[in-house]
């Protein structure tokens, strides 16, 4: 699918960026490339708080990887020129949906069939 120049520079740009912060957020909870975990102290009086604590990082952390995943998934399909394209029933997305969510994978149709 052809797509403008300036529309796919804006749009790499914007996917660039989110995937910085996307790995700059998880680095920063402990979750970074290494796949660390936040340490805690063992001899905190509370623990069930750090439990709590600990899963809400963890839930966060994953949430915060999925969406990693699916921008640098776009990233990928622009290299492989697949960008802007359904998964689902192979037709364009349109710009207004990729210029609402660029790492959009299916046209709103299919999209709102889940």
């Amino acid at each position: 699918m052809s797509r403008g120049d300036a529309t796919t520079a804006s749009q790499r740009a914007q996917l660039e960026q989110e995937r910085d912060d996307l790995r700059r957020q998880l680095a920063e909870m402990g979750f970074g490339d290494e796949g660390g975990r936040l340490n805690y102290d063992p001899n905190f009086a509370d623990s069930s708080q750090v439990t709590a604590e600990r899963g809400e990082a963890e839930a966060l952390a994953a949430s915060l990887r999925e969406a990693l995943d699916e921008v640098e998934r776009a990233l990928h399909k622009m290299e492989t020129g697949t960008y802007g394209i359904c998964e689902t029933c192979g037709k364009p997305i349109t710009e207004a949906r990729l210029e609402a969510m660029p790492a959009a994978r299916q046209c709103i149709d299919c999209a709102s069939k889940r």
